[in-house]
């Protein structure tokens, strides 16, 4: 479609006003003057290509949808101001989500190009309404982490890969730095699909409760459009509904009770049953038969290398499993702020190495969205899709160096003394 000079400065307009930005603030990114924007708005000042790429970052769009012949004032970064209103104050975690915008379209386009289809119409979605309070809000999220476990065929068994699991169902995942505060985001977005990001400068085992918290988002927030995961947040319904989730979908509540049972423990220190048949009529109470069981003294009491073990066997942080077996009345409030204490005093580290059980190696999960991402983008410059400036610059954008770039490139056969913007072909 066809604009006018007229109409693609309306649309220019209307997103910056959308993203609660000045016309100073566009022209300083632009190192332009505040007129010279105010005359593009107006139509009367004709937009460079350089500019329009510019703008399009500013304002977390994809290019092409300035031109779109169905033009959308709103969009996923306009939907998370609206959603916390504090964070267009915040240029750190704009920029953040702007880089997190540009990346997840690098990605959909990619695929795009070598013809992956997702079909974002098959993921599960869980339209429920928002919870009147944070019991319902739990309720919620222990429920359809059940019926999503349920639904994937899982059954009780620890995941082995959540990044794998996100990503065959159709959801887009990467791991880049976020401000500290921020575990995780999740972009909902035509041009970016499902998109969810977890926050690099953070553990690994954090990263992966990360992963199943925004999961939740996806499954029940899609109207939203996205969601920002802040420690500032944390009481808010929907964060305490997909942390209720994550929990559970990491450790399923039946999974920890065989787990523990299996330990020897878990049991109360009393129990008793009582045997009846078909005489208990004729004979009513003299007819049952008692029977009680009394374990000994504190031998049910769960120590801290059983929660070092659990922790290992679903492949959580220790801090997780703790509040997971609290919640399911394992450990009462003393024995959690017992066993807190001696885990920020690097107990647990401690029992974990007596046990023999590594610590969650972080090397390869660091850069496992990285190498996905140029696998991606290798393949479509062999296949001529992209230019090789084109690769140099998606390569840059996760941080991969030119030089070991363009070895590799030499070793697959490609010569490297052609023009940057040339599409190169292998050579004979």
């Amino acid at each position: 479609m066809s604009i006018s000079q007229k109409e693609l400065g309306r649309r220019l307009r209307a997103i910056r006003e959308a993203c609660q930005m000045t016309q100073e603030e566009v022209a300083h990114y632009l190192g332009l003057s505040r007129s010279s924007v105010a005359q593009m708005e107006l139509g009367n000042r004709a937009i460079t290509g350089l500019e329009l790429e510019r703008l399009a970052f500013l304002f977390g769009r994809d290019l092409r949808e300035f031109f779109a012949e169905e033009f959308q004032e709103e969009d996923a970064l306009v939907a998370l101001f609206r959603a916390h209103p504090d964070v267009a104050g915040q240029p750190a975690v704009v920029d953040t989500l702007r880089w997190c915008l540009a990346l997840g379209r690098e990605v959909t386009n990619l695929e795009r190009l070598l013809r992956i289809d997702r079909d974002l119409g098959a993921i599960a979605s869980y339209p429920l309404p928002m919870p009147r309070g944070k019991w319902e809000a739990v309720q919620q999220g222990e429920r359809i982490a059940q019926a999503e476990r349920h639904r994937l065929q899982l059954g009780l068994a620890p995941l082995a890969n959540m990044t794998e699991l996100l990503e065959t169902q159709g959801v887009r995942t990467a791991q880049i730095d976020l401000p500290e505060d921020i575990s995780g985001v999740t972009l909902i977005e035509p041009s970016v699909g499902l998109f969810v990001v977890a926050n690099l400068r953070h553990h690994l085992l954090r990263r992966r409760f990360s992963f199943a918290h925004e999961y939740a988002h996806v499954l029940l927030d899609r109207e939203r459009r996205g969601a920002i995961s802040r420690v500032a947040d944390r009481d808010s319904l929907s964060e305490v509904r997909a942390n209720a989730f994550a929990a559970n979908f990491l450790m399923p509540g039946e999974g920890v009770w065989q787990f523990i049972t299996a330990l020897g423990k878990g049991s109360p220190s009393r129990r008793h049953a009582e045997v009846f048949g078909d005489s208990v009529e004729v004979l009513g109470n003299s007819g049952v038969v008692r029977a009680l069981s009394r374990t000994e003294p504190r031998s049910q009491d769960i120590q801290l290398y059983d929660v070092v073990h659990l922790a290992h066997h679903f492949g959580v942080s220790r801090l997780a499993a703790l509040y997971r077996l609290h919640n399911l009345g394992f450990l009462t409030e003393a024995e959690l702020e017992r066993f807190k204490a001696q885990e920020e005093a690097g107990g647990g580290k401690e029992v974990a190495a007596l046990l023999g059980l590594p610590e969650a190696a972080d090397e390869g999960a660091r850069h496992e969205f990285r190498h996905r991402f140029l696998s991606l983008a290798l393949e479509a410059f062999r296949q001529g899709a992209i230019t090789r400036a084109k690769l140099q610059e998606l390569a840059q954008m996760v941080g991969a160096r030119r030089g070991p770039l363009a070895r590799l490139l030499s070793e697959m056969g490609f010569s490297d003394r052609e023009e940057e913007g040339d599409v190169l072909l292998p050579e004979a």
